[in-house]
């Protein structure tokens, strides 16, 4: 039998695989309108291991095409939903200096005014004199009057701070979803220890977004797929609340499994074809068997191919222990 696109159907992606290549052109492996969800993380672009060498434009390239590629393979009515953390951070040698001394974590109280101060009233001493004359290191006046951290902050490149939700509700619209919803994760605090939680005004990076994109077509609304206290505390709220993974040490980027667990429950029936095209440590797939459904996996590297396929085929062998052991 031909399909509509020429290709046979034994060329299709199998189903319940993790299949090792680039997502935007194994999607188009995938059979048309078959898939029910597809909820996926991407690269987030801070410098991964898997991120090597990718340049920001290269960053959104990969995404305009990975969503793309979506619309032809998931079935009317189905849904597209990507967890991303909306903020991104990454070097950017065009931004200007952004000096914020923390006045709160000085070590020496000599202030600016007084390195000023102290040059205007001794013109011919140098950084090195004026330390001796005001008790501090040269350090100390160079910082003050240049706003330089001679340890390596004004050598380092500055970081741009960017917003990319947007980005993912045009690439989607231009591909015909719409965007149906979003939800915010709130999660563990990442930065707890680093400089951003100690040494600078911007926030613990607590939350991250899941955009729920819509493919125009009959979409069955179900509340009986999740108990009543399940729809009252999670599937009508904005807000979901459960912790990170408390370990990356297999993967550098894993989410929990509730996350796509509530996705997966939320839109999807047992038997329907659930996709990730970053699989990672395979945690969507792992999910979909818990919740009996079908899944495609699509993954860069080999090392979290054979991961995903480690992790799923545990997850498999537990459905069906719990099957067995199910009363009639």
């Amino acid at each position: 039998m031909i399909a509509k696109t020429g290709r046979r159907e034994t060329d299709w992606l199998e189903v319940n695989q993790v299949h090792q290549g680039d997502a935007p052109t194994l999607l188009r492996r995938i059979e048309p309108d078959s898939v029910a969800c597809s909820v996926w993380s991407p690269p987030y672009h801070l410098g991964k291991k898997y991120e090597a060498g990718q340049s920001f434009e290269q960053w959104q390239t990969l995404l305009r095409e990975t969503i793309a590629a979506h619309f032809g393979i998931v079935k009317p009515g189905g849904f597209l939903v990507v967890n991303i953390a909306d903020i991104l951070c990454f070097p950017d040698p065009s931004l200007p200096r952004i000096q914020l001394p923390n006045i709160t974590r000085q070590n020496a109280r000599i202030t600016r005014n007084a390195v000023l101060a102290a040059k205007e009233q001794n013109p011919g001493l140098n950084r090195y004199q004026l330390a001796a004359l005001l008790g501090c290191s040269e350090q100390t006046i160079d910082r003050r009057v240049n706003g330089n951290n001679i340890r390596g902050g004004k050598y380092s490149v500055q970081t741009r701070v960017q917003l990319v939700g947007h980005y993912l509700q045009d690439y989607a619209q231009q591909a015909g979803f719409s965007l149906y919803d979003r939800r915010v994760w709130v999660k563990d605090a990442a930065w707890e220890n680093s400089q951003w939680h100690s040494s600078s005004y911007k926030a613990v990076d607590e939350f991250e977004y899941l955009y729920f994109f819509w493919k125009p077509g009959e979409s069955q609304i179900n509340r009986a797929r999740i108990a009543r206290t399940e729809w009252v505390e999670w599937g009508s709220r904005a807000v979901w609340k459960f912790p990170s993974v408390r370990r990356n040490d297999c993967h550098e980027a894993k989410f929990p499994v509730e996350l796509p667990t509530r996705v997966i429950r939320l839109l999807t029936d047992p038997g329907d074809l659930v996709l990730d095209c970053f699989m990672g440590s395979g945690t969507t797939a792992v999910a979909a068997v818990n919740w009996d459904r079908r899944f495609i996996g699509i993954e860069l590297m080999e090392e979290y191919v054979r991961l995903a396929t480690g992790n799923i085929a545990r997850a498999k062998d537990h459905f069906t222990l719990a099957k067995i052991g199910a009363p009639e």
